[in-house]
């Protein structure tokens, strides 16, 4: 044999061990898939032994069972191996156990029907959970969704008393509105100090009286009713002097708001009077007043023009110089009013004659007028 068929024969040799080798690996690989295949059906056989015996439910927690499983030994050959592991198998089998609830409440529903079975507020579980035994449909039943449906009809029950309670709170209060407004439309009305033993009798045949059936009901409402009403007639009372005082404030308003008009009235009486004057003087005595104005315009002057010079001074030394100035120009209104009285022989002092007595002096110069020409 030469080499070329030594070489040959060797490798054919050797690619026989390696499929054989191949082959053995394979064969163990699937040994293990097998064996971990088993020990998952193992763990899920287990879970239904724990779900009949009733430990397992949809309601189960990992934590609480977890001192029961971990005891068996088909929990320990999950251990290490690939795969799910044991928690992941327990949340499948409780998430399927939750999806059948639906169907289950159906059922569930169909067996009280049947047993003409009605949840209340004061219904047990251990009362609904023997009514649901007895039937023979509740065997495939989870321990989890009989309690979640307990719950679900012990909540709907809740409900229905909350929707009666407000119904019945309702109707209380009308009928104690009804009695209120009986007791507000008596005839004649209630005294503010009357006592439910003496008013009693006038309300015996009313239906308003007769829907309360309690006496301590019917008289918490009439000294409801007599409270308001004494709360009322205070506000009555309390509300009077304050519209007289704003009746007086408007009125003192009002003649606040009339005083500028009125004096503006005044105003121009003065004024028709001083124009009267004027045309009742005598040529004399115009010139007479024309000098002097033309005095008190010079004086005006003057004064205007030490004012100018006079502004650094203080504010008391101003005040002492205006009120000379004042006591000047009435000492000169004095003389004037005197020089008059001397020509005419009458006071005429404005703010003291009246229309009148103004037409009299007129009339009576224009006689003397026409006397001297």
């Amino acid at each position: 044999m030469d080499k070329e068929d030594a070489l040959v024969c060797f490798q054919d040799h050797i690619r026989s061990l390696e499929k054989v080798e191949d082959d053995e690996k394979e064969r163990q690989r699937n040994r293990v898939k097998r064996l971990q295949r088993k020990n998952r059906e193992a763990f899920s056989a287990f879970l239904d032994e724990m779900h009949e015996q009733g430990k397992l439910h949809s309601m189960s927690l990992w934590m609480d069972l977890y001192p029961a499983v971990s005891a068996d030994q088909r929990f320990h050959r999950m251990l290490g191996q690939t795969g799910s592991t044991p928690l992941d198998l327990f949340k499948f089998y409780v998430e399927e156990l939750k999806a059948r609830f639906h169907d289950e409440k159906k059922i569930i529903k169909d067996i009280l029907k049947d047993k003409t079975f009605a949840v209340e507020i004061q219904t047990t579980f251990e009362d609904f959970a023997t009514v649901i035994s007895i039937d023979k449909r509740a065997a495939t039943l989870d321990a989890g969704n009989i309690k979640l449906t307990f719950n679900s009809l012990i909540e709907k029950a809740e409900a229905r008393d909350r929707e009666r309670q407000k119904e019945e709170a309702r109707r209380q209060r009308r009928k104690e509105s009804a009695f209120k407004s009986m007791l507000k439309q008596a005839a004649p009305p209630l005294d503010v100090h009357a006592q439910w033993d003496d008013v009693r009798d006038r309300f015996v045949n009313d239906s308003s009286f007769d829907a309360i059936t309690v006496e301590s009901e019917r008289i918490r409402l009439f000294k409801e009713y007599m409270s308001a009403l004494e709360e009322t007639c205070g506000h009555h009372h309390s509300k009077q002097p304050s519209k007289k005082k704003k009746s007086k404030k408007h009125r003192s308003k009002r003649s606040r708001s009339r005083t500028p008009s009125e004096s503006e009235e005044e105003r121009s009486h003065r004024r028709s009077k001083k124009k009267k004057r004027s045309h009742s003087r005598t040529p004399s005595d115009n010139a007479s007043m024309s000098d002097e104005s033309d005095q008190t315009s010079r004086k005006s002057k003057k004064h205007k023009k030490k004012s100018k010079k006079k502004r650094h001074r203080t504010a008391s030394s101003e005040s002492e110089s205006d009120n000379r100035e004042r006591g000047e120009v009435s000492s000169k209104r004095k003389q004037t009013s005197d020089s008059r009285k001397e020509k005419t022989g009458w006071d005429t002092s404005e703010s003291e004659l009246s229309e009148g007595e103004l037409e009299k002096r007129r009339r009576q110069l224009l006689k003397q007028l026409a006397d001297d020409q």
